[in-house]
C-alpha cells in the first residue's frame, strides 16, 4: 500500500495521476519516491509488464541522455559477444518475470525493456536495479554507474 503523500508526490513528478501503484520501490536521498512498483495490470485489466517504473524527473532526464548516446545499441551488441553477460541478463529477465508473476501472472514471457534479447529502455533497467539493488540487472547497474555525478544531485523538489 502506498501512502497518500507518496502518491501525491509521484503524481507531481509524473504530471498526471499515477496508475496501478503497489508501493515505492526506491527513494532518492531526499526521501522522495524515485521508483515505484506497479501492478501487472492496470485498473481496467490492461496488461502492464513494467513492474518497476522510474518517477523522478531528474533521474529520467539523466537516463534519457544516456539513451540518446547509442548506449542501448551497444549493450544489445554486447549480448551477442559476451556469454556471461547474456546469461546474467537472462537471469535478470527470469527474476523480473517470477516476481511479476508472483503478484499476478500475465500468461506471457514478455517482461520489460527488451529483456532478454535486447536492450530497448534504460529507464526500466535503471528502475529495476534501484529497486532490487546491485547484482540483479547488469545493464541497470551499468547505467547507474554511468549516471554517477548526474543523479542524484543536491536536494530535489517533490
Amino acid at each position: 500500500m502506498i501512502a497518500q503523500t507518496d502518491f501525491d508526490t509521484v503524481a507531481e513528478q509524473l504530471g498526471r495521476t499515477p496508475r496501478a501503484i503497489r508501493e515505492v520501490a526506491h527513494r532518492c536521498p531526499s526521501g522522495h519516491p524515485s521508483v515505484i512498483q506497479t501492478s501487472p495490470r492496470l485498473e481496467d485489466g490492461t496488461p502492464f509488464p513494467t513492474l518497476y517504473y522510474s518517477t523522478c524527473p531528474r533521474l529520467n532526464s539523466a537516463i534519457s541522455t544516456l539513451e540518446t548516446s547509442g548506449l542501448m545499441r551497444e549493450m544489445t551488441d554486447r549480448l551477442a559477444e559476451d556469454e556471461d553477460l547474456a546469461a546474467a541478463y537472462l537471469r535478470a529477465h527470469e527474476s523480473y518475470l517470477a516476481e511479476r508473476d508472483a503478484i499476478e501472472p500475465l500468461g506471457t514471457q514478455v517482461t520489460a525493456g527488451g529483456m532478454p534479447g535486447r536492450v530497448k529502455c534504460l529507464h526500466v533497467h535503471v528502475a529495476h536495479s534501484l529497486a532490487k539493488g546491485p547484482g540483479v540487472n547488469p545493464f541497470g547497474d551499468e547505467a547507474i554507474r554511468l549516471l554517477d555525478g548526474h543523479w542524484p544531485t543536491g536536494p530535489c523538489a517533490a
